[in-house]
């Protein structure tokens, strides 16, 4: 099923940032309240949305004005609310359920930290490097369909939040390649309590086998005990889905999250001289086990950067995602940056 794959180098240069120049209007909402703007040019995303009065309280505006947002946010697939001036966590959780049914609480599946209530930190990743797109767990079973971030203080130097828009990148994937995808979905494979990553005891937020194996089973997970007692799950998802409201067709998945060839040179040698193929933390295959072409991989990567939408944080911003029609990532960053980070209305597989 894994075979040796070939060492393909991969530079910080292939992943340059875009600032795109914002055009205005205004709308007649609340006694123009709010105006919106957009990027201009091709982008269609974010949508913007500013304050036309100070001290507008935006969580009671977007509570009256909800199906406004639901419209938007499925026509634009993010929205950016702008000069608000939400520097709390708990503020944040107000907007948060202003403009989401629910919030719910993080899985465990990446290392957070809790700030209040249903509000987490971002995943704790390197700052020096670059976290590539991805729409948020979408190699679980369930996934969440709205995300929110906010800024508390963004970062001296860089720590943007790219966006794209999936159903751009299913188009402008070569048509051989998506159609592959298609039919063999994505097997991830995952190695836990290897001294990288969380442990499983951590993830699944238990230390019974007997509870994982039952979560595993629930959440259509294989899993296999390993001698050195360690954990090793293989899920097959989806690569490509219908958005659970509209039915477009979105690239929805994290392969370059989990593939060897999206990673660093420095970082990818490390791996491969420190395990076995098998072994490794995270890898992932076309779903019947063959390996996914480094080419394949880096040309899915292309599309990503040449689509990438990318703005810098100011503090007070919320960007609110539709999780199935748009990735996000995250850019390297010098100084503290803090953002806020809330999942909302979980979806599975099985729903769609």
């Amino acid at each position: 099923m894994i075979k040796e794959m070939k060492q393909v180098k991969t530079t910080n240069s292939n992943f340059q940032h875009k600032f795109p120049k914002i055009g205005r209007k205004s709308i007649n909402l609340q006694t123009e309240l709010i105006k919106i703007d957009n990027f201009g040019n091709e982008q269609t995303l974010p949508l913007v949305i500013k304050p036309c009065v100070p001290d507008i309280d935006i969580a009671d505006w977007a509570e009256t004005n909800r199906e406004f947002i639901d419209t938007n946010l499925i026509k634009y697939g993010a929205i950016l609310f702008k000069g608000f001036s939400i520097t709390t966590a708990a503020a944040f959780e107000r907007f948060g359920l202003a403009v989401c049914s629910e919030l719910f609480n993080e899985n465990g599946e990446h290392p957070r930290k809790t700030l209040s209530g249903k509000v987490y930190t971002p995943v704790f990743y390197p700052a020096e490097s670059k976290l590539l797109w991805h729409n948020e767990n979408s190699f679980n079973h369930q996934w969440p369909v709205k995300i929110l971030f906010g800024c508390c203080q963004p970062a001296q130097q860089g720590g943007e939040t790219p966006i794209v828009d999936s159903r751009r990148v299913f188009q402008l994937i070569e048509p051989k390649i998506r159609e592959k995808f298609v039919e063999k979905q994505v097997m991830y494979v995952r190695n836990y309590g290897n001294g990288l990553g969380l442990d499983w005891q951590t993830v699944f937020q238990t230390q019974s086998k007997a509870d994982v194996e039952k979560l595993c089973q629930n959440n259509l997970i294989d899993f296999e005990w390993k001698n050195d007692g360690g954990l090793r799950t293989i899920s097959i998802r989806p690569a490509v889905i219908k958005h659970p409201q509209t039915g477009e067709i979105s690239w929805f998945n994290q392969a370059q999250h989990w593939h060897l060839a999206c990673l660093d040179t420095q970082t990818r040698e490390s791996l491969i001289s420190s395990f076995k193929e098998e072994d490794l933390p995270r890898n992932c295959f076309y779903g019947d086990g063959t390996p996914i072409e480094d080419s394949t991989m880096l040309d899915i990567c292309a599309v990503y950067q040449r689509l990438e939408v990318c703005f810098p944080w100011e503090q007070g911003d919320i960007l609110l995602l539709d999780n199935v029609l748009t990735a996000h990532a995250r850019n390297p960053y010098v100084g503290e940056r803090k953002l806020f980070v809330a999942m909302s209305e979980l979806m599975s597989f099985s729903n769609l």
